[in-house]
């Protein structure tokens, strides 16, 4: 079984992304209704003003300098953009290759950057990426674009096979820099990634991408990561290559297993929620199309 989707699958997709960004003059009782003003336009790119925060503003748009200075909560006000650009940030590391349920990981993060770029693309948005995690090609940055052409890029891109170096690197806070360097001021910006992995470092990153941009995260996980099947005696390959013997059937085990994995996402859930950043995990044996719909319903359908 390959680990990277078929092109014409990728393809496929772009039958269903209709319903990830809706215009708001379209279904207007669905709770698809707003997903096109809060996700896909969001903010706009031309600043217009400075004025104090008042109760259920967004707070990604606090103007720091000016509250510090008057040490009072204020706001930047922007004009609503005619189209922005999209950006999809896509893990391609070795910890991708990795699936116990429905598919491998490295598709479905495939599957989801495929339709939120054809979602994207629909509204004449730009649409960019950038793939990170493979030590033997490196990062691979596709600069947005009008049209298919990045889109295209994109898509081909992860349906091709990675390199065979197997050596694990964790560059998911140079990526985030990377794009937030190369990606213009206001943009969307879709993290589809592993997250099962510390953290604590990630923090000033984030933060700091989130004031000039519209992030959201996109952990792509398997039911195996959170729950380790009892198996019997199971030989496990680190990082580095070490063998590691484990006993599933040891409940203790198990539960610890169960409470580090538990551990690690609360403590992105507590970041996230610190900075404002939507939080939309996929499951390997899940349907994609109805996860990210439901998700993006949930975090930005009531706005």
């Amino acid at each position: 079984m390959s680990l990277y989707p078929h092109i014409d699958d990728l393809l496929e997709l772009r039958h269903q992304a209709h319903t990830l960004g809706l215009a708001s003059h379209h279904l207007v009782n669905s709770s698809f209704s707003g997903l096109y003003s809060s996700v896909f336009r969001g903010t706009g790119l031309d600043f217009e003003e400075v004025r104090e925060y008042r109760e259920g503003d967004d707070i990604r748009n606090m103007e720091w300098n000016v509250t510090a200075r008057t040490n009072v909560p204020h706001l930047k006000i922007f004009r609503e953009e005619r189209e922005r650009s999209v950006v999809l940030c896509v893990d391609k590391g070795p910890h991708m290759s990795f699936g116990t349920r429905g598919t491998f990981k490295s598709i479905q993060a495939a599957k989801a950057a495929a339709l939120l770029g054809w979602a994207a693309s629909r509204l004449n948005d730009r649409v960019g990426g950038m793939l990170f995690g493979d030590a033997g090609i490196g990062m691979q940055y596709i600069r947005p674009t009008k049209g298919r052409r990045a889109l295209w890029r994109l898509l081909h891109t992860l349906t091709t096979e990675g390199s065979q170096e197997k050596r694990q690197i964790d560059c998911l806070s140079e990526a985030l820099q990377k794009a937030d360097r190369g990606t213009p001021t206001g943009s969307l910006i879709f993290v589809i990634a592993d997250m099962n992995r510390e953290i604590a470092g990630l923090e000033q990153t984030l933060g700091r991408l989130c004031q000039h941009h519209t992030l959201v995260l996109i952990p792509v996980d398997d039911p195996a990561e959170s729950e380790i099947p009892e198996m019997g005696r199971v030989t496990f390959a680190g990082p580095d290559g070490e063998l590691i013997e484990i006993d599933t059937r040891d409940q203790q085990a198990r539960d610890r297993y169960r409470e580090i994995w538990q551990q690690r996402r609360s403590t992105l859930e507590a970041l996230c929620n610190r900075l404002g950043v939507p939080l939309m995990p996929v499951s390997t044996d899940e349907e994609i199309h109805i996860t990210l719909t439901r998700a993006l319903a949930r975090h930005f359908g009531a706005r």
